[in-house]
């Protein structure tokens, strides 16, 4: 009974761990100038560098339970924040740009990961974060693929080292391309990976550039809903085979697969466009919804050592690097062929 009571307290004493650094990181989000880093890049490696000194066993646990269970619930309030009006009204414009930019990243990214030597979760999770909203497109596929927290933390820091780039360079090349608010907005909405990055960079060029960029961007994120169920679909057909192959053909338990906590995600983003959800209590899940998944990046933060980082060598970041430039240039491209500059 001593025993099991000691369990339960050092579970609640590596969970309260976990939101602690959450606690930090927002923190020092405010208190770094310009939104140059996001609270969730900072808990990440905040995480990873403590467990490269604080690795104890009894914390494994609650690293599990705040990176898979409190993730999800993080998804599913994110839909808080959502509505169809936003598609509605932007929809329009940037359908066309925005299929482009999806098909370069898990179309193309198909065949360059096999260059750069990644597993398909690894190369699919970079790919999402670059194509849909950075890190919550990783943090909401990565459950339904069962990726590895080493490949989430990958995945986060390639998609965080581009943002930084573009965050400065993206103003200076819209301006030198003679790109108007509506363009500008429409080119940074769909090519910059994380919202925080998409703002910086919007507003950077224009009060208009930046609002419309915005929205695109929230537009952009409800891409997260049939790219996880595709990645669900996909993730069961590999299981049902590996499962065939080592229990003589016993099928994999489709109930047990289907990412349920996307149905609520959905469900408050239908809620959220009927208005049935109060503009304060959205405002509140979102925020709830934001602060829950850097407290499960902090997990997965002290997951990862520095030394899974040198393990992996460049080889993550020439890719994401890969696919951000050739989204950036096929967002342009379409941009301009449609006649929106």
């Amino acid at each position: 009974m001593k025993e099991k009571t000691k369990e339960r307290l050092l579970f609640l004493l590596g969970v309260a761990i976990c939101f602690a650094v959450a606690a930090l990181s927002v923190l020092l989000e405010k208190l770094i100038p310009g939104g140059l880093l996001g609270a969730s890049i900072i808990a990440l490696f905040m995480g990873t560098l403590i467990n490269s000194f604080f690795h104890p066993k009894w914390i494994k646990p609650a690293l599990k339970f705040t990176s898979k269970r409190i993730l999800k619930l993080a998804i599913i309030l994110l839909g808080a924040s959502l509505s169809i009006s936003t598609i509605v009204t932007v929809g329009k414009m940037t359908f066309f740009v925005m299929l482009f930019t999806f098909a370069v990243c898990f179309g193309a990214g198909f065949f360059i990961r096999k260059l750069f030597g990644l597993n398909w979760k690894l190369s699919n999770l970079i790919s999402a974060g670059t194509g849909i909203c950075g890190g919550s497109a990783v943090a909401a596929i990565a459950p339904v693929i069962d990726a590895d927290d080493k490949d989430i933390a990958f995945a986060m820091s390639s998609t965080f080292l581009f943002d930084m780039v573009m965050i400065a360079l993206y103003p200076l090349m819209g301006r030198a391309l003679g790109l108007s608010d509506i363009a500008y907005g429409i080119w940074s909405g769909t090519s910059v990976n994380d919202t925080a990055s998409v703002v910086a960079s919007g507003y950077a060029f224009s009060e208009i550039a930046g609002d419309f960029a915005t929205m695109v961007k929230l537009t952009r994120t409800l891409a997260i809903i049939p790219t996880v169920l595709v990645f669900a679909f996909i993730g069961t057909r590999i299981k049902q085979k590996e499962l065939a192959q080592t229990s003589g053909g016993k099928k994999v338990n489709i109930l047990k697969i289907i990412p349920w906590f996307i149905c609520g995600f959905l469900l408050l983003a239908i809620l959220n466009s009927f208005s049935l959800i109060p503009a304060e209590a959205s405002g509140v899940l979102k925020g709830t919804s934001k602060f829950l998944m850097v407290t499960a990046l902090a997990a997965i933060g002290l997951n990862t050592s520095l030394v899974d980082f040198k393990k992996a060598g460049l080889r993550p970041m020439f890719y994401g690097i890969t696919i951000d430039t050739l989204v950036t240039l096929t967002a342009l491209a379409v941009i301009w062929f449609m006649g929106l500059t």
